[in-house]
Formats: C-alpha cells, structure tokens, sequence
C-alpha cells in the first residue's frame, strides 16, 4: 500500500525542485549582498565541504599531509549558496515525502479501522441470526413436541 505513495512523491519532490530552484537563486542574490550571510551562513559550509572534497581527493591520489588552501571568498560565497540552496530543496522534498508517507499511512489506518468495524458488525449480524435461529429450532421443536402428542382421530 505504501509503495503506491512514492511514485506521486517522486513526482511531488521533481515539482518541488523545479519551484525551489528561485529559492537558490535568491539565496546566492543574498549572499552576494548581505556580508553577515556571506560570512556566517554561506561561507563556512563551502569550506567545510570544500575541505573534505579536497582531503578525500588527495587520499584517493596517494598524498597524505598535504595542506589544502581554502577557497577564495567569491567561490566559496557561490559554493556555500549552492549547497544552503541545495539543503533546502532537499528539506521541503524530504518534507513533502514525509508528509505524503503520513497521509498514506493514516489511509490506510482509517481503511483498517472501517473494515474492522464491518468484520464486528458482521460478527454481531451473526450472532443476532444464530441466536434467532436457535430460538426458531426450539420453537419447531415445541409444536413437533405438541404435534405428536397430539392425538390421532381413529376411523371406526
């Protein structure tokens, strides 16, 4: 039941990524502009992966205790935009998924809990029936009983 949420969720988060694209945008406009967004929010995740891109390269090509220069202010201003721009498309998809994969699942809770209620009332429509019938075989028996103890008009 639930593999048929991901399919729309796949769709929901493409949609998303097309609408949040602006969103990026606007966050490299920001921080182009705003120095305490530069310095605080877009700088020091750039560097950061910046830092361990590089340490992997490096390990990956042999070298060991090579220094790695940091980036210079422009690029990692652009890098570290891109990646809080990135995050957040990833949150509002990873969001939307989460939401589509709640709503399933109350789905089908609700579904679960309507054929529950449909198997009780079943069940008491049934011992309603059995019940009526017992009490129709003890009254056939009754006039069975009657009927024989009833007695035959005799020809003479």
């Amino acid at each position: 039941m639930v593999v048929g949420a991901f399919p729309i969720a796949k769709l929901l988060y493409l949609g998303v990524r097309q609408l949040s694209k602006p969103v990026a945008n606007r966050i490299k406009a920001g921080a182009r502009r705003s120095d305490f967004f530069k310095n605080y929010i877009c700088l020091p995740p750039a560097q950061i992966y910046h830092w361990i891109e590089m340490r992997t390269k490096m390990r990956i090509m042999g070298f060991r205790g090579s220094t790695i220069k940091p980036l210079n202010e422009d690029l990692a201003a652009e890098l570290g935009a891109e990646l809080v721009g990135e995050a957040i498309i990833f949150l509002i998809g990873g969001g939307c998924m989460v939401l589509e994969y709640s709503r399933q699942a109350a789905n089908a809770r609700r579904k679960e809990e309507e054929q529950n209620e449909t198997i009780i009332s079943l069940q008491t429509q049934l011992a309603e029936l059995t019940l009526t019938t017992e009490t129709l075989d003890a009254q056939l028996r009754e006039i069975n009983r009657k009927l024989v103890s009833f007695p035959l008009p005799t020809k003479k």
